[in-house]
C-alpha cells in the first residue's frame, strides 16, 4: 500500500519501522522541523527523520499542512492512505480528504478516553488499571473519529511514563500494521461522547509534588513524570527531583521528613508516607537513597516543599 507516513518522537518511529518491515511502500514522510535540544542547543533531527533517512525516505518538515503548496505536494503523491502517530501538527480537512483510504491515527489511549496530548501519563497518574491502543479514522476533531481496532495493555503498579510508552509503541506498531491488512473489513465504531476524558499536556509547574495529597496519588505522580519533567521538591532551598517513590503507611505533617534509611527517605502525605528511593540535587546525578543520605544527612522534622 502506498503510504504517507505522519509523525515525530520514538512512537511514531516505531510504528514507521514496522510499516517498512510490514513491505509498504512510504511514498512521504512528514515530520516536524528540527528542533534546538540538549546542553549544547544543537540541531536535532526527530527520531523519525532519522529512521526515514537510514531508509533513503522522502521526507518533508512543513510548519503548517495549511500552505496551498504543501498539500499540492502531498497531492502528487497519490497515497492510498496517511498513517499519523504523535506528528504535532493538525490535519486540515484538505489533507484529510487526500488518501483514498483516508486517515489512520495510532493513539495511545482506549479511547474515547483519554484524548489529547499527553494520554499515557495522565492514565497513569489516574490509577487507571489498564490503557492500550486506538486505530482511528481521523477526522476534524480533536482525537473524535471512529475506532477501527483497539487492544488493551495493563498498566503496572510500577510502570512510568516511559516503560508503559514503550509497551504501547510496540502494540501501536503491529495494530497499524493489522489493520492496513484488514482496512476493507474492520467496521468503524463511532466513539461516545458521554465516555470521553482528556489529557491536558502535562506541564513543568505540575511536577512540584503537593505533600498535602495522599501518598497513593503523589506515588503515580512520581511514575507519570518519569522521564519528563520529572517530579520534584525543594529542601532548604535546594530542588530535589524524584525519580522513584512508593507510598507506605504512617503519617504526619504532611511534607515533614519523618526518618531516613538505606529503604527511602520517608515524607509524611495528606494520607499516608511517601518513601522517596531515587533522587537527584540540581545539577547532580540520580542517586539511590542510601548514595543520597551519605553526603546529605536528614534532620528528622524538617520540611519539605517550603
Amino acid at each position: 500500500m502506498r503510504l504517507i507516513f505522519a509523525g515525530t518522537p520514538e512512537f511514531a518511529a516505531a510504528a514507521l519501522a514496522a510499516l517498512l518491515a510490514a513491505g509498504h511502500e512510504i511514498v512521504l514522510v512528514l515530520t516536524q522541523p528540527d528542533r534546538r535540544a540538549g546542553r549544547g542547543m544543537k540541531l536535532a533531527m526527530s527520531p523519525v527523520k532519522q529512521l526515514a533517512l537510514k531508509h533513503d525516505l522522502l521526507v518533508m518538515q512543513p510548519q503548517t499542512l495549511n500552505a496551498s503548496e504543501t498539500q499540492a505536494a502531498l497531492t502528487t503523491m497519490q497515497a492510498d492512505a496517511m498513517v499519523v502517530a504523535a506528528y504535532g501538527l493538525i490535519l486540515p480537512p484538505a489533507v484529510l480528504a487526500l488518501p483514498s483510504r483516508g486517515c489512520l491515527n495510532i493513539h495511545a489511549s482506549l479511547l474515547p478516553r483519554w484524548r489529547g496530548a499527553a494520554p499515557i501519563q495522565r492514565a497513569i497518574l489516574a490509577g487507571d488499571a489498564e490503557t492500550g491502543i486506538s486505530i482511528m479514522q481521523m477526522d476534524a476533531g480533536l482525537d473524535t473519529g471512529a475506532v477501527l481496532l483497539q487492544r488493551r495493555e495493563p498498566i503496572d503498579g510500577r510502570d512510568t511514563a516511559q516503560t508503559l510508552h514503550d509497551k504501547l509503541a510496540a502494540l501501536g506498531a503491529s495494530l497499524i500494521v493489522e489493520a492496513l491488512g484488514r482496512i476493507g473489513e474492520l467496521t468503524p465504531v463511532a466513539q461516545k461522547e458521554r465516555d470521553a476524558t482528556y489529557a491536558v499536556k502535562i506541564s513543568k509547574d505540575e511536577a512540584a509534588l503537593d505533600w498535602t495529597k495522599s501518598a497513593q496519588y503523589l506515588a503515580r505522580a512520581v511514575r507519570a513524570y518519569n522521564p519528563f519533567p520529572v517530579a520534584r521538591t525543594t529542601s532548604q532551598g535546594d530542588v530535589w527531583r524524584i525519580w522513584e517513590a512508593e507510598a507506605a503507611a504512617g503519617g504526619g505533617e504532611p511534607g515533614a521528613l519523618l526518618h531516613a534509611n538505606h529503604e527511602g527517605i520517608a515524607v509524611a502525605c495528606g494520607e499516608g508516607v511517601l518513601r522517596l528511593r531515587t533522587l537527584q540535587k540540581a545539577g547532580g546525578k540520580r542517586m539511590t537513597a542510601a548514595q543520597f543520605l551519605a553526603g546529605n544527612p536528614i534532620t528528622p522534622g524538617s520540611r519539605l516543599g517550603d
